[in-house]
């Protein structure tokens, strides 16, 4: 039995394809269809980006704001990460009828990653002698020590770790290693998920990097 469609939604459904044609590949729309704690895609644009299709579920993020009754405003402008480490902004916008009950959402993700390298050549050509003023970040945790190393190393690569090779990730981890990064206890199971490897891949990474320092 086909499922039967809200007309509320069903009159948004070309628009998805309309969003996505004005901001090209790189932009996911996505339309979901809300029953309750059922929910699932009925129309979607640019499917790559997440790797998602028509039926695949709402993300876990998004449900949670709905069983919390934090709908009372869109979500606009996050951020996000795919599975392969590429960089999203991305909106949810909740759908309701003419009770106020929520029907759907409309969601917007955007792969930002190569715009990010665009950013990062752009900013090295104009980037000038003058002396770069240090700033000394003051942290309250160990975590966020570990993260701002992290953080900033990546930052300075100027590359989204989903375009990273073997030999850049390699490099990385040198760096991170040099900082003393993995002397922080869980570094090795953070900075493998940031670089969307195994722990154990970081390990041979350190391995590898220890033998040719000798």
């Amino acid at each position: 039995m086909e499922k039967k469609i809200h007309p509320i939604l069903k009159a948004m459904i070309p628009i998805v394809e309309g969003i996505a044609k004005t901001f090209g590949k790189n932009c996911e729309v996505v339309l979901h269809d809300y029953y309750g704690s059922k929910s699932s895609i009925i129309a979607i644009e640019n499917g790559h980006v997440t790797g998602r299709s028509i039926g695949s579920p709402i993300t876990e993020e998004a449900l949670k704001a709905i069983q919390k009754g934090d709908i009372d405003e869109n979500i606009i402008n996050y951020t996000g990460k795919t599975t392969d480490g590429r960089v999203l902004k991305s909106s949810t916008m909740f759908i309701k009828d003419e009770n106020a009950s929520i029907i759907g959402l409309l969601c917007i993700n955007f792969d930002m990653s190569t715009l990010i390298v665009a950013q990062n050549a752009i900013s090295e050509i104009i980037q000038t002698e003058d002396e770069e003023e240090i700033k000394d970040n003051i942290t309250n945790s160990v975590n966020d020590v570990l993260s701002n190393i992290v953080s900033n190393t990546l930052s300075k690569l100027g590359k989204p770790v989903a375009y990273m090779n073997k030999e850049e990730k390699v490099n990385v981890v040198k760096k991170l290693d040099k900082q003393g990064a993995f002397l922080i206890k869980g570094a090795i199971d953070y900075v493998a998920k940031v670089l969307c490897v195994s722990r154990y891949t970081i390990y041979n990474y350190l391995d590898e990097i220890r033998v040719c320092d000798k």
